[in-house]
């Protein structure tokens, strides 16, 4: 798919993906509906909705890692325009959009991936620097402690019973 058509679930989708120094996992919500992301960016842990197309406070973290950054409002002689280059990226790229936050994702995700991406992998998912890897639903629990059980299991190393 072109990445000038990318917009709404797909387009979060690709951002997320391109944001592979920050997400570890990326799950869907709301039936389906929304990115859902884990992941520390720069000392700020993520856990839950990714909606960057339309939250300025998720497509913060794009605007953190450009270098250089040119934007133009929509106006009667065309779209809303973005020239930009991001920490890691190929160099200057262009994005445009119907809105200056859509054509600045645009151009992030053009940076990462090209002018083109993929089919969206739409089930959980693991990051492996650029590439996604799915996981199953009871893998995607494992990085977290798990849930504590008196019994305890088999191998586990518990203290004697306080007086």
């Amino acid at each position: 798919m072109k990445v000038a058509d990318l917009e709404g679930l797909a387009l979060d989708y690709w951002v997320a993906r391109s944001l592979h120094d920050f997400v570890r996992e990326i799950q869907f919500t709301d039936s389906g509906e929304t990115v859902a992301i884990r992941g520390n960016d720069r000392g700020r842990p993520w856990d839950g909705r990714f909606t960057p197309t339309t939250s300025w406070d998720a497509a913060a973290v794009v605007l953190e890692r450009a270098r250089r950054l040119e934007m133009r409002e929509r106006s009667e002689e065309g779209p809303a325009h973005c020239v930009a280059e991001f920490e890691g990226g190929r160099g200057t790229v262009e994005g445009r959009a119907d809105s200056v936050r859509v054509a600045l994702l645009r151009a992030f995700v053009e940076s990462r991936f090209g002018d083109s991406v993929g089919e969206m992998l739409h089930e959980p998912q693991m990051l492996v620097g650029d590439k996604a890897r799915r996981i199953g639903e009871t893998s995607a629990g494992d990085t977290f402690e798990d849930v504590p059980s008196p019994d305890g299991h088999i191998g586990d190393i518990q203290s004697p019973p306080r007086p």
